[in-house]
């Protein structure tokens, strides 16, 4: 909103999506709640009920703690867009409020709704008409009010659109566009949340995911940032975290040897599917994924919904309930997950049979971690070999080699010093390493003296 807009609102009065407040108390989130449930609107603050420009006094911290109190006292919490707009050296705080998806939406166990420019409680059969109006929807079949077609890629829906073919065996005789108001990812010819998630053309500001490989706690030597459409952050974030992870051969006897990963790739798979289609998005944190020398964390917005506890994941003693049903169900039309619940004893099981430790599953801060463990439980069942590099250096190398032959591979020209500090080793041991390593023609040193560093041949 700009200036221009904001005096002809005021200009207008309180309205059915309107309402003026001359400082921010109970009454704002009261109306904060009354938005939510009916068709969304604007609660201006600085404005007394005569439409007179007042203002509000502001702090660094004044609206953050604003916004934390309207999330407090909100269930489902509520977290409107916010607008500072100053109008004759007065300071205007505009909080936005979209009609919230799943209703009904209260304050202190108390319901409220607008009508025409106030705010009434509701009574038990209006809550009761509301909660079964919205029961059966989720937060991604909602008309998404920010973004329209033109944010969403064609190319990206016809390549969806052609795995959906191969994985059904059919052929979709449908325009792109059609084809999606067919699948409901399209509504009244309108972008949903979820048709935004899964085919943003370009930055898709509610999908952000962090990666990172760390040494140590704090110290970061590789990172992936994403913000784009989540099939395409599923197939970025599998290669990074292959690209991060020790790999080793095992000699089966065959002509091609067995490639094997710190971790089964198919639980890395699994645990990031979940983490893209099981994500509170209406939470501004992000999906935050932490790859250390001994563990890998999934961190995800948006804890367990249904009453589900973790001993119930753990005991398969649950029904599914995808907090984005539209999202989950396109990821299950094309094949990338086999049926809805499945997912955590699936994930047990490939750690199981892989060798390594049971993963740990975890509500964390106000979101769900995952976190695999390197430890193997078995050395016999991962094939009896302890080590081994990429290029065919021995099984029993020193893990420590193996470890900085893939250090090599993933930051090439880096110098004897510098792998040092990133693998954590004395000098003089590294360069012991390095010379093994060049003996085995598995690595070189290219460039000058001063700009130059160690590459995998």
């Amino acid at each position: 909103m700009n200036k221009e807009e904001l005096l002809n609102i005021i200009s207008q009065g309180e309205t059915e999506i309107v309402e003026f407040k001359q400082s921010f108390n109970k009454a704002v989130i009261i109306a904060i709640v009354a938005f939510s449930n009916t068709k969304g609107g604007n609660v201006i603050i600085g404005i007394d009920n005569k439409s007179k420009i007042i203002g509000v006094s502001l702090t660094e911290e004044t609206v953050q703690k604003w916004i934390n109190e309207v999330k407090q006292n909100t269930n489902p919490q509520v977290v409107p867009y916010v607008d500072i707009i100053e109008i004759e050296n007065k300071k205007i705080v505009i909080f936005n409020i979209i009609e919230y998806p799943i209703k009904p939406v209260s304050s202190k166990d108390k319901y409220y709704k607008r009508v025409i420019n106030s705010n009434h409680q509701m009574n038990l059969t209006e809550v009761a008409n509301e909660h079964l109006r919205t029961i059966n929807s989720s937060w991604d079949y909602f008309p998404d009010p920010n973004h329209n077609l033109e944010h969403i890629s064609i190319k990206k829906i016809e390549k969806y659109i052609k795995e959906f073919e191969d994985k059904n065996d059919v052929n979709v005789e449908y325009s792109p566009l059609e084809f999606l108001e067919k699948q409901e990812i399209l509504r009244d010819g309108k972008l949903t949340f979820g048709a935004y998630l899964l085919f943003a053309k370009d930055l898709c500001i509610v999908s952000d995911v962090q990666v990172g490989r760390f040494k140590g706690s704090t110290k970061i030597i590789d990172s992936l940032n994403l913000d784009t459409d989540i099939f395409t952050e599923l197939d970025e974030i599998l290669i990074f975290v292959k690209k991060n992870l020790m790999v080793e051969f095992i000699i089966t006897g065959n002509a091609a040897r067995e490639e094997r990963y710190d971790y089964p790739v198919k639980a890395i798979r699994e645990i990031v599917i979940n983490l893209l289609i099981h994500r509170d998005y209406r939470d501004p944190s992000g999906s935050i994924i932490k790859i250390f020398d001994d563990r890998i964390t999934f961190y995800n917005p948006g804890k367990l919904i249904g009453g589900i506890t973790i001993e119930d994941l753990l005991n398969d003693n649950f029904t599914s309930k995808p907090r984005n049903k539209l999202t989950a169900k396109a990821f299950r039309e094309i094949g990338k997950i086999e049926k809805y619940g499945s997912g955590i004893s699936r994930i047990i099981n490939y750690c199981k049979n892989y060798g390594i430790k049971t993963p740990e599953f975890e509500e964390f801060a106000d979101g769900f971690r995952v976190t695999l463990f390197k430890e193997k439980l078995n050395d016999e069942l991962n094939g009896g070999v302890n080590g081994g590099v990429n290029g065919g250096v021995n099984g029993g190398v020193n893990n420590k080699i193996t470890e900085l032959y893939q250090l090599i591979k993933t930051h090439p020209n880096k110098r004897t010093n510098e792998l040092a500090e990133l693998i954590n080793s004395p000098y003089k041991t590294v360069e012991k390493w390095i010379s093994k390593l060049k003996k085995e023609e598995k690595i070189e040193y290219q460039g000058s003296s001063k700009t130059g560093g160690y590459y995998v041949k």
